[in-house]
């Protein structure tokens, strides 16, 4: 059968469709449908009966779904999981419920929302619709910093032994993982390389959470807490510093305010490990390049090239060595000190 190819104005009605179909998953992992279908299909009217929402709206977003792959109608109006539902369940191994939650609160939409103030002023929009950076808000608003922390964690696993197993970690004795947040990417790398010792740095709210998480995964004797900020001073003397997932938060000052402070703790031998989602060149489509839309609304921050990335470096004492792909979105940028 031939192929029939969408005229330009349908192609961008479905693209303009997607925050629906986003928000709908977003309130599907908040209601828990998917834990619910993981004992075997059920009606909307079951469903509804147990999330105290309307049976024939919950029918039609899950309608929706369904024809998103994610769930499916069967002829007799039950409806069951797929495999794309799957990682919403809040038990899978792989899962992003929290993520699915966290994408759709208000705090995300409404900065989104005022996009056009962000382009016009180059200012992140989120600061213009709540008053204040999204880090102050946080501490302002715990509830909301949770809902972010549990939502980044839950996306953050697979991303951490991605990364666990892209680099050779076995020969490092001191890993030192800054604004490492709850510690998963450290413990992960410190249960594949057991003779290594490792630092958490990062702000004190989060310590209690990651004392918990090192002692879960059995390595709380070998990790360090502290508290600092990165744009100042970072713990000296590490063999590997990691920064995952920080610099995209900030603008091009801010982060080489960062690797400033990196490289005066760093030795001559020590080496840096950049993790971050990469821009990809020309028109190639990529997550990376609407992440950074997120970003620039949000924090003010930004996705970068491998280039951009280069270029930071170069301006702040390292050069870069290599670059590495991992089984995620995230790559591996590793640096050494000149």
């Amino acid at each position: 059968m031939n192929r029939v190819e969408r005229p330009p104005a349908q192609v961008l009605v479905g693209l303009l469709a997607g925050p629906r179909v986003a928000q709908a998953i977003s309130v599907a992992a908040r209601l828990g449908l998917a834990d619910l279908l993981d004992a075997g299909s059920r009606t909307p009217a079951e469903l509804a009966a147990s999330t105290a929402t309307n049976p024939d709206a919950l029918r039609r977003m899950l309608r929706t779904l369904a024809g998103a792959g994610i769930f499916e109608e069967e002829a007799s109006g039950r409806f069951r999981l797929t495999p794309l539902a799957g990682p919403l369940r809040s038990t899978a191994p792989d899962s992003i419920s929290a993520y699915a939650v966290m994408a759709g609160e208000r705090w995300i939409w409404q900065a989104l929302g005022a996009m056009e103030h962000t382009v016009r002023t180059g200012e992140p929009a989120f600061d213009h619709v709540f008053g204040m950076p999204l880090f102050d808000y946080y501490v302002k608003h715990p509830a909301a910093g949770r809902v972010s922390v549990e939502g980044l964690r839950s996306v953050g696993r697979g991303e951490d032994a991605a990364v666990a197993s892209a680099y050779d970690f076995s020969r490092a004795t001191t890993v030192v993982d800054l604004g490492g947040g709850q510690g998963g990417l450290l413990a992960t790398i410190l249960r594949a390389a057991t003779e290594a010792r490792g630092t958490l740095f990062d702000l004190p709210h989060v310590m209690d959470v990651a004392r918990r998480q090192f002692e879960q995964a059995g390595v709380a004797t070998r990790v360090r807490l502290e508290t600092g900020d990165f744009f100042k001073s970072v713990p000296a003397g590490g063999e590997v510093y990691l920064l995952r997932k920080v610099l995209h938060d900030w603008d091009d000052d801010k982060a080489r305010a960062i690797l400033r402070a990196c490289r005066s703790a760093m030795t001559a031998s020590a080496r840096l490990l950049i993790v971050e989602t990469l821009v990809a060149p020309g028109n190639t489509p990529c997550h990376a390049k609407e992440l950074d839309l997120l970003m620039l609304v949000y924090t003010g921050g930004r996705e970068r090239t491998e280039q951009e990335y280069r270029e930071l470096l170069d301006a702040t004492g390292f050069a870069l060595e290599r670059t590495l792909a991992t089984a995620s979105t995230m790559s591996i940028i590793e640096a050494k000190p000149v």
